[in-house]
């Protein structure tokens, strides 16, 4: 890559000593691992909108769908404040042309679900609560990718969630760089089969809207397709479906692979569908094939090569 990816994030998470307590919740993969392709935008609402660290814990109170924001012990009110910020915030990200946002789990104002709420009337908690500023964001920002921390360990998830970031930035980049028709038909033809690995439906219905015709306006086209195309790839990409795309592939290869060879590629597709490999075991040997026998159009499909191989997202069971 010759630029890196610009993606938010809670600044906790990078080991910026900025919690309630004073300390921090570095994540060693997103800083390291992930960090060697993302340039990272950190924020923290608490510090940022004028709070200290350490300083008195905070929760959500009220109705999930429009909590209050008071610390524990002295219930004192930092809804306003906090919400002045967010709208000050969320103006001055737009500047930034994030690609995605990694929130820090659990927190009232940067958890994205599953926050405690705790009724006026009653100490016992509903889970159902969103961060103030996770939910400004979200809402601001709704199809640029987001996850929390904590979803983040789910090895499913952790690549669902960087795949999209990885196709997110290859957009806005073919937006900036290009724009075309011809270009758009591109960069569609290049992601068939990773669309096809999430929804083989939403494919198909993505397929129509780059089939219309272009005089019902290019910009009308380009909004409805990147946000149908961000909803495609949120689905879960299952074992079932990846094998479905795998013996897809492989009808690329019936007049050139031996008999062996497709035998041997067939146990290998079986093995990963009974969970007994990784997807990146038939992805290899497909990709030697592709090179082998130089089919440009799965050259070009970035389901083989959806995100750079030093992230490992695949070598998963």
């Amino acid at each position: 890559m010759d630029e890196k990816i610009k993606l938010g994030i809670s600044s906790c998470l990078l080991g910026e000593k900025v919690r309630y307590d004073g300390g921090h919740k570095l994540d060693h993969y997103l800083k390291y691992t992930l960090g060697k392709f993302v340039g990272w935008i950190p924020v923290c609402p608490e510090v940022e909108c004028g709070l200290p660290s350490p300083r008195e814990p905070m929760r959500l109170v009220g109705k999930p769908e429009d909590a209050s924001l008071l610390t524990i012990k002295t219930q004192k009110d930092y809804t306003g404040l906090m919400g002045k910020w967010v709208r000050e915030k969320l103006k001055e990200l737009e500047d930034e042309d994030l690609c995605g946002f990694v929130f820090k789990s659990k927190s009232p104002s940067c958890g994205m679900q599953g926050i405690k709420v705790y009724p006026a009337a009653s100490v016992i908690p509903v889970k159902k609560g969103i961060g103030l500023f996770a939910r400004g964001f979200m809402e601001r920002f709704p199809y640029v990718p987001a996850e929390d921390d904590g979803r983040l360990q789910d090895p499913e998830l952790r690549e669902n969630f960087i795949e999209r970031v990885f196709v997110f930035y290859r957009w806005k980049k073919f937006l900036k760089e290009d724009g075309s028709i011809k270009g758009f038909v591109a960069f569609h033809a290049s992601h068939k089969l990773l669309i096809m690995s999430h929804s083989a439906e939403m494919l198909r219905d993505i397929g129509k809207l780059v089939a219309q015709p272009k005089e019902t306006g290019k910009k009308d086209i380009y909004d409805r397709y990147y946000k149908m195309l961000m909803a495609a790839l949120k689905l879960k990409a299952t074992i079932r479906k990846n094998v479905n795309v795998l013996h897809h592939i492989l009808g690329y290869f019936k007049k050139d692979l031996s008999s062996w060879e497709k035998k041997e590629l067939l146990e290998i597709i079986e093995h990963y569908r009974k969970n007994l490999m990784p997807l990146i075991v038939p992805i290899v040997l497909l990709r030697h094939y592709v090179c082998k026998y130089d089919k440009e159009y799965l050259k070009l499909q970035y389901y083989l090569s959806p995100h750079p191989v030093e992230l490992k997202l695949r070598n998963y069971i």
